[in-house]
């Protein structure tokens, strides 16, 4: 597919490059963060956050905006990555992590403090399609 130039082409691309909801894109809906939408016959580039839009930037056609947006989605790794694991335990996730490394599928992973600093997970996380290729992990994993 070649550059997308509307919102359909735009949600096409996230969705055959497995692009999660992490944008709000044609009827993809997020909690926080960004996306494109049609306010008073104008484009708009918005951030939301606790369920309040900020509106970023204007465009008078769904060409611009799209082309706008477009290389910003494009290149952000966190976009399309898919949580594969949370992990509560040390052997979990080394078990996971070498599970990966024999299928040579390229991971991310942080720890948060889930509960608080006496409760750490650890959270892994594939990008793109890659996720095809590691379903029968998510159930075991997630």
């Amino acid at each position: 597919m070649n550059e997308p130039t509307t919102i359909a082409q735009l949600d096409q691309w996230m969705t055959a490059n497995c692009y999660p909801d992490s944008y709000a894109i044609a009827n993809r809906v997020i909690h926080e963060g960004y996306g494109l939408t049609m306010k008073k016959n104008v484009w708009c580039w918005y951030y939301t956050e606790r369920g309040v839009a900020d509106y970023l930037k204007h465009f008078a056609s769904e060409q611009e905006a799209v082309a706008y947006a477009f290389p910003i989605i494009r290149d952000d790794a966190y976009g399309k990555r898919h949580l594969l694991g949370f992990l509560k335990d040390k052997d979990s996730e080394e078990r996971l992590i070498q599970e990966l490394s024999n299928r040579k599928i390229p991971f991310q992973k942080d720890s948060i403090p889930y509960g608080g600093p006496a409760d750490p997970r650890t959270r892994i996380f594939v990008f793109g399609c890659d996720i095809n290729r590691v379903r029968d992990l998510v159930e075991k994993w997630f």
